[in-house]
């Protein structure tokens, strides 16, 4: 009886925090991806005059644009070359994120979850405001990941006690034998 009662609450509960979990996802999501956008424009905004000398020197080549910042005698160029680098490298790695965001729910999600910018996933994880939204997707996401860790649970459990099945069962053969 008390087995039974303990299998079922710790099966109600795996559920219970795989739908809590899978709630969080569409937000996380989302929160991410408003920091992708926000991280854009900035980028943006911050290249926009560097992309101007690169588009009348240079063909619109900000990396033509570096090089010559770097060989320029110029020791004002010369010492500025490192900056506008970053500036160049951040601007493409920023707009690589911003492209990867703009496909479907489960593209994104997939993304954020295996490859997502480690800077901008750390700052969306400190700035994380936990919420329970109540519409159709984040209860789609809720309910799929609550099977998913449910059966995840039942087969370990399952597997677990298959393993001690076994070991007994080979036991008493073994003893038997002898």
């Amino acid at each position: 009886m008390l087995s039974s009662f303990l299998r079922t609450t710790s099966r109600l509960l795996v559920f219970g925090g795989g739908l809590l979990l899978g709630i969080q996802v569409p937000a996380f999501v989302d929160q991410y991806s408003q920091r992708v956008d926000a991280h854009y424009r900035e980028v943006t905004a911050n290249i926009s005059g560097f992309q101007r000398t690169a588009d009348e020197m240079f063909g619109g080549d900000l990396y033509q644009l570096v090089q010559y910042y770097r060989q320029s005698n110029d020791p004002v160029f010369e010492s500025d070359a490192q900056s506008v680098q970053n500036i160049v490298d951040r601007y493409y790695r920023i707009s690589g994120e911003y492209e990867l965001m703009q496909g479907n729910l489960v593209e994104v999600a997939m993304h954020v979850l295996l490859t997502a910018d480690t800077e901008l996933l750390q700052e969306t994880r400190n700035q994380y405001s936990y919420t329970v939204p109540l519409n159709g997707i984040a209860l789609q996401w809720g309910f799929a990941a609550a099977v998913v860790l449910f059966l995840l649970a039942e087969l370990c459990v399952g597997c677990c006690v298959g393993c001690v099945h076994w070991a007994r069962n080979r036991g008493r053969r073994h003893r038997h034998s002898h």
